[in-house]
């Protein structure tokens, strides 16, 4: 009877404390958000990641009635940032809007991740898809994917491509580019997007597969060319670029993504709300033209439709580093 009595007492105790936990979370979810929320981007402003991710806060932060600041916090194939927000406190106050590969890619290719995307982050929405544009400096003798080939195949191993750095999802469709190809090229890893076209239009680097969002102004000014589009069908923001597939290398695809998360135990309510007010502005035209005008396709969907889909992400990304043989770091 006695240890009937001391477990009822432990259960009832633990039941107490649980509640008590609960309740200031709750009553934080009930008036949040009552302050400025911290968007953190794990890459350098001016990059895609930043562009799309201060064009999101522009319009979620007039839903939300509250300031939406951003927060770049780059390096290491954008693992700082997510560390970051992985640590920060779950109160729905600081989120992420990653790309891919702190996310998906991570997992695998880095040997010590200090946080785990599947448990230390909570996915509350995908944001778009976005696939790479193949640009080159103008110096280079090319005009399209056959030329860019041929060139590399009779210079071996004197072509430089960036990526935003090792192992990010670029890097590994610049590694799948040139296994199918059959060229010899040299990776440059870079912090993010805006130090790799600078290097890029520099002369530095000769090609790189870089998001429309940072590859398009440069092309459109004349300072990259564009050589192909990684995605299956063109972009309907730019129809005369022709796809990799079409260019001679048939059934060559590779994109990235964008998705917003928060620190895993962040309030249920929070998170609902931030899914069904992302969601709501991924279908307005005011975001959903301007994400499209710039090569990104805009999705939104539930929690859980997420969640699978960053599963399979991260089985897809493990397959193809083992095939272009990516080492961990």
């Amino acid at each position: 009877m006695a240890l009937f009595e001391n477990r009822a007492r432990t259960a009832l105790v633990a039941l107490v404390t649980a509640v008590a936990a609960w309740q200031p979370l709750q009553a934080a979810a009930d008036g949040w958000p009552d302050r400025t929320i911290r968007l953190v981007v794990a890459y350098p402003p001016d990059g895609s990641t930043d562009i799309t991710a201060r064009l999101f806060a522009e319009v979620v932060s007039r839903k939300l009635g509250q300031p939406i600041i951003v927060d770049n916090r780059s390096g290491a194939s954008g693992t700082i940032g997510a560390l970051a927000v992985s640590r920060a406190p779950a109160d729905g106050y600081t989120l992420l809007f990653a790309a891919s590969p702190e996310v998906s890619i991570a997992p695998t290719t880095f040997k010590a991740l200090h946080y785990s995307p599947t448990k230390d982050l909570a996915p509350i929405s995908s944001i778009g898809l976005v696939p790479f544009l193949l640009v080159s400096n103008p110096a280079v003798p090319v005009t399209d994917v056959k030329s860019l080939i041929g060139y590399a195949k009779a210079n071996p191993g004197k072509l430089n491509y960036s990526s935003l750095g090792n192992n990010t999802s670029n890097h590994l469709t610049g590694e799948l580019f040139s296994l199918a190809a059959g060229i010899q090229t040299s990776h440059v890893p870079y912090r993010g997007s805006g130090p790799s076209m600078s290097d890029l239009m520099g002369g530095q680097i000769q090609y790189s597969f870089d998001t429309p969002t940072a590859a398009m102004p440069n092309v459109r000014a004349g300072k990259l060319r564009a050589l192909a589009v990684t995605s299956q069908q063109r972009l309907s923001s730019a129809p005369v670029i022709p796809t990799v597939s079409e260019s001679g290398l048939p059934g060559f695809s590779a994109s990235t993504w964008f998705g917003l998360f928060a620190p895993s135990g962040t309030p249920e309510a929070v998170l609902d709300r931030l899914n069904a007010e992302t969601v709501a502005v991924l279908k307005s035209p005011d975001l959903s033209e301007t994400m499209k005008s710039r090569g990104i396709l805009p999705t939104g969907d539930s929690r859980a439709v997420f969640r699978s889909f960053l599963a399979a992400e991260i089985e897809k990304w493990k397959k193809l580093a083992i095939s272009v043989s990516i080492v961990p770091e």
